[in-house]
């Protein structure tokens, strides 16, 4: 029979498969008030009931599901575990409809959800962690075929690493990975349960246990734990953010030892745990010497960020005012800086909300921005409240600034990214007031809720976290542990040709320039003491000595590097549609990530003329001569940046 029709049926069929000896025995233990959590069937109300009066009697006190589970219960007492496993079916599809239809109001709840919009995001396929693929190796990925096993299908249950900086849409693709599966769209029939586990948050979790991880997932301390487990094959968790569970050099840090919420993910990913479960985990690329030591024959998968077609469609959508988007847009595309920024999509978040706060306030645009430090430079110097705050005396621009450096150097260098309220006000600062650069959580503790803040992205805290160098008045040397990130550097000089620096680093390298320190000084109207100096000149000249890679350098160079190989030959156009429909609507939301990349050599081969609707990297449909004009534009900078020096971002 079809088990998971029809709950009452189950129950019914799995009392009657049971021989009398057996249904006497269920009756016994049904007495049970332990076993059944205080609900335990009085002796009379036992005897002499059949087994359909038996099924209803247990329906009308728990109704049909919770029926199914206590029988349940008592089969695993009395070991008859084939019709344990026969009957939990029911259980477990069922509460996969839950499970679905509780993502589906999560994301429903959340102000700026991610089917708000849709983002297409570049992937590449990487021939392993530590090296950087040659553009013969590029190869495009589907969100749709990240698991597929490809030619090695034995290779066992797959492992993901979706690798890239800062900002490039990780977090936004594995939430939108689960809300697609939950509405039918993604992996249809594959996986029972798709599990988002956020890095940042688990360690809230009061119990270090593989079941109560699956509890918090599901967002229900009834969830069929058991069950779940029961067929671990069709289980996919998403790990996002292992960088924040575990940098690098983590000992030389000043923290405790992992969490066991941290020892229960760290035995996920090890497979000592459920070993036949899928895992998807996004990292930045400075974990990856951590997380490869733990892993097996994993996949890994680069985000890029945005095309430029992308960039182009999110300047538009960012902003609403017609007069604002042709300001806006015609400046950002004037400024190269700023227009290869807006590759990675947090840095294109960061430029806009930077763009219309000035706009708003009736500011001006600065001519020249050098690279991703000035940028957030102009973001911060525009949100801060202003030096003469009549409004509000105690949220003075100077008392701001040193209260969100302190906060994010004490939780850089202990490991930390989200802060109680205590927190703050240790440290000055007001967390509803500063919504420009604090997001707030709530958490749910029991039957409390306890109100979180962490930095609206981990790029400002490491911003915030450079800058605490340079705000310090009683401080004589460069913070320690800047000092041993750069001997670190230094002591692995032979092998750091794939090293990147943290960001902080590359925000401190930025601001040691002489430049860079009169810019920060006049804009933040703040004096750097001469000892300080000194020390950012001797920071700056050990820096430059060592070959290392900055944040975003790769993912600027393999877009690069899809860009010529696509040159004059059609690319393949695989989008991954993904429709958000909600029940008792009749309209859908589509939304779609789209990786576009070909191997040149072989698409030249089989397509030399390029199909009139294809898009390729350098000719784009102009519906209209300023299109053109504005695409020939586009193709001289791109041209003549070949020639110049690097990007320094």
């Amino acid at each position: 029979m079809a088990l998971d029709s029809n709950p009452r049926e189950a129950l019914l069929w799995a009392l009657s498969d049971l021989n009398e000896h057996d249904f006497k025995i269920l009756k016994f233990h049904l007495r049970d008030r332990t076993l059944l959590a205080g609900q335990g069937l009085a002796r009379g109300e036992l005897e002499g009931l059949s087994r359909v009066d038996l099924a209803s009697r247990l329906i009308s006190m728990y109704g049909a599901q919770e029926a199914v589970k206590v029988v349940l219960k008592v089969l695993e007492v009395m070991n008859l575990l084939e019709l344990v496993d026969q009957l939990s079916h029911i259980c477990l599809n069922d509460y996969r409809d839950v499970y679905r239809e509780y993502v589906r109001c999560l994301e429903e709840r959340q102000e700026e959800g991610v089917s708000r919009s849709y983002n297409q995001l570049l992937l590449v396929a990487k021939p392993s962690s530590g090296s950087v693929p040659q553009e013969q190796e590029l190869d495009s990925v589907t969100v749709e075929a990240l698991f597929d096993s490809g030619e090695e299908p034995n290779q066992g249950p797959p492992i993901v690493v979706l690798q890239g900086s800062a900002g490039t849409g990780k977090t936004t693709l594995a939430k939108k990975l689960v809300l697609d599966w939950a509405t039918g769209s993604l992996y249809p029939g594959r996986f029972d349960y798709v599990f988002y586990v956020s890095c940042r948050e688990v360690v809230l979790l009061p119990e270090g246990t593989l079941d109560q991880l699956l509890i918090w997932c599901c967002g229900d301390n009834k969830a069929p734990v058991t069950e779940i487990r029961r067929q671990p094959e069709r289980l996919l968790f998403i790990l996002d953010g292992y960088d924040e569970l575990q940098r690098p050099f983590a000992a030389r840090l000043r923290r405790l030892g992992p969490s066991r919420t941290e020892d229960v993910l760290h035995r996920l990913i090890r497979r000592e745990v459920l070993p036949t479960s899928s895992l998807l985990i996004t990292t930045r690329p400075l974990a990856l010497r951590n997380l490869q030591s733990l892993l097996k024959q994993p996949r890994h998968v680069h985000v890029l960020g945005f095309s430029d077609d992308e960039k182009e469609k999110y300047l538009h959508s960012y902003f609403t005012d017609e007069e604002q988007t042709k300001k806006a847009i015609d400046f950002v595309r004037r400024n190269d800086v700023l227009y290869k920024a807006c590759q990675v999509p947090g840095l294109c978040w960061v430029v806009c909300s930077w763009l219309k706060g000035q706009m708003e306030r009736g500011g001006e645009f600065p001519e020249i921005l050098s690279n991703d430090t000035d940028i957030f430079m102009a973001y911060v110097s525009t949100f801060l409240p202003p030096t003469d705050n009549e409004g509000c005396p105690e949220l003075t621009r100077h008392k701001v600034l040193r209260g969100l450096c302190s906060l994010a150097a004490q939780g850089i260098q202990h490991q930390r990214f989200l802060f109680e309220e205590a927190d703050l006000k240790k440290h000055n600062l007001d967390g509803s007031s500063l919504a420009a650069f604090l997001s707030s959580h709530d958490y749910q503790e029991g039957l409390d809720i306890k109100k979180f803040y962490s930095f609206r992205h981990i790029s400002f805290q490491e911003f915030f976290h450079a800058m605490s160098y340079l705000v310090k008045q009683d401080q004589s040397q460069l913070g320690g542990e800047t000092l041993r990130e750069v001997t670190r550097l230094m002591d692995d000089k032979g092998q750091a040709g794939n090293e990147e620096m943290t960001l902080s680093m590359q925000f401190l390298l930025d601001m040691s320039k002489k430049e860079s320190s009169s810019i920060f000084e006049l804009t933040f109207c703040f004096k750097i003491s001469p000892s300080i100096k000194q020390d950012l000149k001797n920071f700056k000249e050990q820096m430059n000595s060592i070959k290392h890679n900055r944040t975003w350098d790769l993912e600027f160079n393999l877009y690069e590097s899809t860009r010529n190989l696509v040159k004059s030959v059609q690319m393949s156009d695989v989008a991954f549609k993904m429709q958000h429909s909600n029940k008792g609507k009749s309209d859908s939301r589509k939304t779609c990530f789209k990786t576009r990349l070909s191997k040149a050599k072989k698409e030249e081969q089989k397509c030399p003329v390029v199909d009139k609707g294809s898009i390729t990297g350098t000719q784009k449909k102009a519906s209209n001569g300023k299109d053109r004009e504005r695409e020939g534009e586009l193709e001289t900078r791109r041209a003549g940046g070949q020639e110049e020096e690097k990007w320094r971002h």
